[in-house]
């Protein structure tokens, strides 16, 4: 994302946040929204988003009000989808784009791989990190495939996205649960996929709002209205997908989703 602020993390700084008993938060339409989740939240720091959008006329105000309609729906639906091995919310970076991730090769004296050692890998501008879903967190950075100019053709294919949960999941058990039956890996990256799936989503309702308030307070020479509205439209189509309309209506497969769904 287009960010004011920078930092820089080890991956082995990275660690999982514990689920923590806080009191409801209420939306601006007084409905409870958030229940025993770490504070803040994935959800709580959107919902501060919406609370922050315009709403100097009639058309912004009903905006802010479909916004926080539809808010309210997403967090009933899959804002308490159990996480990986019990950890519901995990350290987000919640901004994965490719750029965002440092890369250094470890280099000998003439400039090439040393025995291919690990590389040491560091993340940046993670100003928007957060106790979020795991799968929050890797949706958002398949979304960011897109790049900025929004090209949903190169957002990863099943294949793509079941190679990086596979490496995920390994990892992850290696770390946390190192005594694990291997069989238990498949089971493991079988419901982690699904998931992502669920959330495929979020990203464009989380940067959606965002953008709409840079819009209004930005001073970057960037259109954030065109970007609010494309990132609002992955939300649609995957609600459209999920819900059914899409194809009850006869309407064609938007880019995003059609190559989500290719193998």
């Amino acid at each position: 994302m287009l960010g004011s602020w920078h930092g820089s993390l080890s991956i082995s700084a990275i660690s999982d946040v514990k689920d923590l008993e806080a009191p409801g938060t209420n939306g601006a339409n007084g409905a409870l929204v958030a229940t025993k989740r770490p504070e803040p939240n994935l959800w709580s720091i959107m919902q501060t988003w919406i609370d922050a959008l315009p709403v100097a006329t009639r058309e912004q105000k009903e905006q802010k009000n479909d916004i926080q309609n539809k808010y309210v729906e997403l967090v009933a639906e899959i804002g308490d989808t159990p996480g990986l091995d019990g950890h519901d919310y995990v350290f987000s970076h919640c901004d994965l784009l490719c750029g965002n991730v440092i890369i250094l090769q470890p280099e000998s004296s003439d400039g090439h791989c040393s025995n291919c050692i690990t590389p040491k890998i560091s993340f940046i501008d993670y100003e928007y990190a957060s106790p979020a879903p795991a799968a929050f967190d890797i949706a958002n950075h398949f979304a960011e495939w897109a790049g900025l100019d929004c090209d949903h053709s190169a957002v990863p294919t099943r294949s793509q996205r079941r190679e990086f949960l596979t490496h995920y999941v390994r990892t992850f058990r290696a770390k946390s649960h190192p005594y694990s039956s291997a069989d238990s890996l498949e089971p493991a990256i079988d419901e982690l996929s699904r998931q992502v799936d669920l959330y495929r989503g979020v990203p464009g309702f989380y940067w959606g709002i965002w953008a709409l308030i840079q819009a209004q307070i930005s001073q970057i020479d960037f259109d954030y209205a065109w970007y609010s509205r494309v990132r609002f439209s992955e939300y649609e189509a995957w609600k459209a997908e999920l819900d059914g309309s899409r194809q009850h209506e006869g309407k064609e497969m938007p880019v995003r989703e059609r190559r989500w769904a290719e193998e």
